[in-house]
C-alpha cells in the first residue's frame, strides 16, 4: 500500500480562513449566552470559559489547540494499493472527480433527474442523446481547463457567447451562419474547433 501526502498552499489559506470564521462564531455564541448543544465539544476544545455573576462570561482561546489544528492546514493524503507514483495518483484522483462531475452534469445540466418518457425506445433515445451531450460537455470542460479559459469564463458564459450566433436553414440549401465576431472565432479556436464560415 502506498500513502501519498500532498500540500496545497491555497487550501492552507482556505483552511485558516474557515478556522478563524468558526472561532469567531463560537466566541460570539459563548459571549452572547446563546450556546448550541452541537457545538459543546468545540467550545471545550478551543476555549477556556470563565463565568462570574459580576463580570459575566470571559472567553480565552486555547492557543495550543489552535496551533495543533494549524499544523495540518493545506495537507491531504491519498492511499493506493497499486499506484506508486504520486503524480499519477493525483491525476487518477482528479479524473475520478471529473467522472463524478460528469454524472452531476447528467442530472442537473442535462435534465436527467426525471426521464419523463412513455416507452423503452424513447428512454433509449433520450439516454443516447444525453450521452452524446455529455461527451460534448466533457470535451468543452477539458479544453477550457487546458486553455485556461476558466480565468475569464464559466462554462455557461462561454456557451452563452457562442449561442448568439444565428443559423439559417432552408430545405435543399446548405446551412448559412450569421455574423461570427473575432472574439467568437477566438473561442472556437481555443476549443480546437474550426470557426463556421459566416455570411
Amino acid at each position: 500500500m502506498y500513502l501519498h501526502i500532498y500540500f496545497n498552499s491555497e487550501k492552507a489559506l482556505e483552511h485558516e480562513k474557515n478556522m478563524n470564521a468558526m472561532l469567531d462564531m463560537l466566541e460570539a455564541e459563548l459571549i452572547s449566552g446563546s450556546r448550541k448543544p452541537e457545538h459543546e465539544r468545540q467550545y471545550a476544545k478551543y476555549f477556556k470559559i470563565n463565568t462570574t455573576p459580576v463580570r459575566g462570561t470571559k472567553v480565552t482561546v486555547k492557543q495550543e489547540a489552535v496551533d495543533a489544528a494549524e499544523k495540518d492546514y493545506g495537507f491531504f493524503a491519498l492511499i493506493s494499493n497499486e499506484i506508486k507514483d504520486p503524480i499519477k495518483a493525483l491525476e487518477t484522483y482528479r479524473n475520478k472527480d471529473l467522472v463524478e462531475k460528469a454524472f452531476g452534469n447528467l442530472k442537473e445540466r442535462l435534465n436527467m433527474r426525471r426521464t419523463g418518457v412513455s416507452s423503452d425506445s424513447a428512454l433509449e433515445g433520450k439516454l443516447f442523446v444525453q450521452f452524446i451531450a455529455l461527451i460534448y460537455l466533457s470535451y468543452i470542460k477539458k479544453q477550457m481547463s487546458e486553455q485556461s479559459l476558466y480565468k475569464s469564463y464559466t462554462m455557461q458564459e462561454l456557451l452563452d457567447d457562442l449561442d448568439v450566433i444565428e443559423c439559417f436553414e432552408q430545405p435543399g440549401n446548405a446551412l448559412r451562419v450569421g455574423e461570427v465576431t473575432k472574439k467568437q472565432e477566438g473561442l472556437y479556436k481555443s476549443l480546437g474547433i474550426k470557426p463556421p464560415a459566416s455570411l
